[in-house]
């Protein structure tokens, strides 16, 4: 298990360090690093997938297609919201959105929890309802505030609630469902970097990118594989309870860009920390009545 924790958390901070990664990736703009990134991870995936087996996975789904064509309607969908997430990952370091976004994955363990409430029935633990308060608090605050969440934070927020409801509905809530959704993404990560100011002819302009660029994909390639590979070592419970190390990284990402949290932030940011304390602590408490009850 020590394993799988030591994965879990490498692959949070790798996650971090490419969310800060794309500030040294100058001229390229947010468009530019996401469409690199694509076409650069597909490979290493690819191959993890033949390597270890799952190729099987992505099998299932391409029948049912051929079977009812319509359903690639609903894959293209799925797609293109990871797509968005994606996107905004790469984006928002270099458009003064960082804090923005680490707010949003800040919510999204609430919204993952009121989402399961509204679309699957499931019912709210007390202490559950409690970090449902405090986020509330904050989110009274922000709407005080400023009228209304960024839309950075309310694309996080929301935009991965309604991606995994889709996945569970097609079916596709394995890592065949999601080589897929990003396989999908490569016309448009080609048509990005083709299109972008730099181009495929970026590195006879800017020479040292040649070396940058690929370190991005090996970043994103290595913090996927490790994050999988963590998934299955780790019990569900806890592997959703290191989910929280992300944002917390991220957060230390926007300070380092300089972006700041203003005076009156912090009465949003502080009731949604404690939210999420709130939801750590009913985590640790199941882990540790599941280790006595074996």
């Amino acid at each position: 298990m020590s394993k799988g924790i030591a994965l879990s958390v490498f692959a949070s901070v790798l996650f971090a360090v490419m969310y800060f990664y794309t500030s040294l990736l100058t001229p390229l703009d947010g468009e530019e690093i996401f469409g690199w990134r694509m076409l650069l991870t597909m490979p290493c995936m690819s191959l993890y997938m033949l390597v270890s087996g799952e190729w099987k996975r992505v099998v299932d789904p391409l029948r049912r297609v051929v079977a009812k064509p319509l359903l690639l309607v609903g894959l293209m969908l799925s797609s293109a919201l990871l797509g968005a997430q994606l996107w905004l990952f790469m984006w928002a370091p270099l458009n003064g959105y960082s804090l923005d976004v680490s707010l949003g994955y800040f919510l999204l363990p609430l919204t993952m929890i009121l989402t399961g409430r509204m679309v699957y029935g499931e019912h709210l633990s007390y202490l559950q309802k409690v970090a449902a308060c405090l986020a509330t608090l904050g989110v009274i605050n922000e709407l005080y505030q400023v009228g209304s969440f960024s839309w950075a934070t309310l694309v996080v927020a929301l935009g991965y609630p309604a991606y995994f409801v889709l996945r569970r509905r097609l079916a596709t809530d394995n890592l065949g469902g999601l080589w897929l959704d990003m396989t999908l993404l490569l016309p448009v990560a080609f048509w990005m970097v083709h299109s972008g100011e730099q181009g495929f002819g970026v590195f006879e302009q800017y020479p040292w990118l040649s070396l940058l660029i690929p370190v991005l994909g090996l970043i994103s390639a290595s913090a996927l594989v490790v994050y999988i590979i963590a998934s299955r070592l780790l019990p569900f419970s806890l592997f959703g309870l290191l989910s929280y190390v992300e944002p917390v990284l991220l957060l230390g990402v926007a300070l380092l860009l300089g972006e700041s949290i203003k005076a009156e932030e912090w009465l949003t940011y502080l009731p949604i920390w404690l939210a999420v304390l709130v939801l750590v602590f009913e985590g640790a408490k199941h882990l540790a009545r599941q280790r006595r009850a074996v």
